[in-house]
């Protein structure tokens, strides 16, 4: 059976006992092995200020993972546009894919990826850095990295790199359907965080995206990708018991009690008794291979998606390998 690619996010986590240079070695070893079992992207995210990520940089961690993998394609699920100067944006990633030509992706997205307050560090008192001027700099991002519709007099003299022989795949990333929407009038490939959007959203962004899709001279189709959280293991009850600590972790986020992702021992004496859990998947497909594959299955039939990106907060790095690789042996990767 012939299937979508699958892809993998990853958030560096930090885990309780351990600090943020463990988590960026677990990480290099969830790339490697993604690399070595047939991944198609390998994707980092951004967030700041947080006791569990220790990814708060994705240029610097995409360096450095691309340089410890092959093949694989490594990028940004996603860069927080409105914390960054496009142009800034625009001369890392171009730098990125000098050093890596046809291996680098900048995934963009409009959510600060913190608090407000810590939002307000990053961005400063700078009038320029505001959610609505979103829309006008990720045009300027997609200019200053080949995209040929915005006109050489916008751009004056600016130039992401001196001389670029290829650029990164540029992306719109979203979990509501206003992504979807700005991905389809920019001609642009796009990624609905479903691993932590679990609302009605999904099908809306889908038909929204589809829709509304305009050519580009890069993507003369729409091409969806779709992120899921997942986590397989010899046993359905392993696997579920494994995922305990991506619930904590979902609780800790709704509460405001963030702290370093607990041991799944922790996860299981830790009372979730006053909470939904279905607001709290943690993790979306946990069970055997087979039985993520066929959840899996079942939403590239629900979505159309063209590939997967599999998402997942775990304790143990080795745990994440162990998953990743019975799911791409199930797979068929």
């Amino acid at each position: 059976m012939s299937r979508v690619p699958l892809s993998v996010l990853d958030l560096a986590t930090v885990r309780e006992g351990h600090d943020s240079a463990d988590a960026l070695r677990g990480t290099t070893e969830v790339a490697r092995a993604a690399d070595e079992l047939g991944y198609q992207r390998f994707w980092v995210a951004e967030h700041h200020n947080m006791p569990a990520v220790a990814s708060t940089s994705p240029p610097v961690l995409i360096a450095h993972l691309a340089a410890n993998t092959r093949r694989i394609r490594v990028g940004s699920g996603g860069v927080m546009l409105p914390n960054h100067m496009p142009f800034v944006v625009a001369e890392q990633f171009a730098l990125l894919e000098a050093l890596h030509p046809g291996r680098i992706d900048l995934g963009i997205g409009r959510a600060p990826g913190t608090d407000q307050a810590t939002a307000a560090a990053l961005r400063g008192v700078s009038p320029h850095l505001t959610v609505e001027q979103f829309p006008d700099h990720l045009s300027m991002v997609l200019a200053l990295l080949g995209d040929e519709r915005v006109t050489p007099e916008r751009l004056g003299r600016l130039r992401a790199t001196p001389a670029a022989r290829s650029f990164p795949e540029v992306w719109m990333l979203g979990s509501s359907t206003y992504g979807a929407q700005v991905a389809a009038a920019l001609g642009l490939p796009f990624c609905y965080a479903y691993h932590f959007a679990m609302g009605g959203d999904l099908d809306a962004a889908v038909r929204l995206y589809r829709s509304g899709f305009t050519p580009s001279p890069r993507f003369p189709e729409p091409h969806l990708m779709v992120s899921a959280s997942v986590l397989a293991a010899e046993t359905t009850e392993e696997a579920h018991y494994l995922a305990g600590p991506s619930r904590v972790m979902a609780m800790s986020l709704r509460t405001g009690r963030l702290g370093p992702i607990v041991s799944p021992e922790t996860a299981a004496a830790a009372d979730l008794s006053d909470l939904d859990l279905s607001v709290l998947p943690g993790t979306q497909y946990a069970g055997t291979a087979e039985e993520v594959v066929a959840g899996l299955d079942a939403l590239v039939e629900r979505t159309g998606a063209a590939e997967l990106m599999l998402a997942g907060a775990v304790y143990d790095p080795a745990t994440r390998r162990e998953s990743l690789a019975r799911v791409a042996k199930a797979w068929g990767l």
